[in-house]
């Protein structure tokens, strides 16, 4: 990536991203890669992400379990500080209510979970909201929209942008390769020693 000017020069104070993850499983990465573009740890962490960010910032961090201790990396190469899940999302299948089940790795997977990390001191506008999320899957790997309404309860209505956006949404800035990116991001060399250096909280094991 070359270094550009940010279309939109502002910062935001509410960050949310789902990352194309890329899985080191030929069957899984390959799963993902027919839906769309995934990304390694060292390229996700080398996206200048702190240049957008507001002093008091919170970052909604979309995550698998096998994929924790890389995103723990990812929050630390992008200037947060993990705190607490925000949201976790058990699937159901799309015709009926029964509990949807992937493969998984060591048991049948169904959740899936949205860290929370801070910069600086981003203040909660709301202790009504609820951490559990019971939802339809959609196309692959596409989030509940309703994570957006309560990022927002739980915040408040911040400048806010979402990253690896598939969509347009009334309120949130953009950054993505399937839409009309509000912000291009650089990479920033330095982004590599620290996401190198930080292994996470939890030992990665296959």
């Amino acid at each position: 990536m070359g270094k550009e000017e940010y279309l939109i020069p502002r910062k935001f104070n509410i960050l949310y991203a789902d990352p194309p993850w890329k899985y080191e499983r030929n069957k899984v990465q390959g799963a993902a890669e027919n839906h769309y573009s995934t990304m390694s740890i060292e390229q996700l962490c080398a996206l200048d992400v702190e240049k957008i960010t507001d002093e008091n910032c919170t970052l909604f961090l979309w995550s698998t379990f096998p994929f924790l201790p890389e995103a723990l990396r990812l929050i630390k190469a992008w200037g947060f500080t993990y705190k607490t899940t925000a949201f976790v999302w058990l699937k159901q299948n799309r015709k009926n209510k029964d509990w949807f089940f992937g493969l998984g790795f060591w048991t049948r997977g169904n959740a899936e979970i949205c860290l929370l990390a801070t910069k600086g001191k981003p203040q909660r506008k709301s202790a009504k909201v609820s951490q559990l999320i019971i939802s339809p899957i959609d196309k692959h790997s596409k989030k509940p929209d309703i994570v957006r309404e309560k990022i927002v309860e739980l915040m408040g209505d911040l400048p806010r942008i979402e990253l690896f956006a598939r969509q347009t949404t009334p309120g949130w800035e953009v950054f993505g390769n399937e839409v009309k990116s509000s912000v291009t991001l650089s990479e920033k060399e330095e982004n590599y020693a620290v996401c190198n250096n930080s292994k996470g909280f939890i030992p990665h094991k296959e």
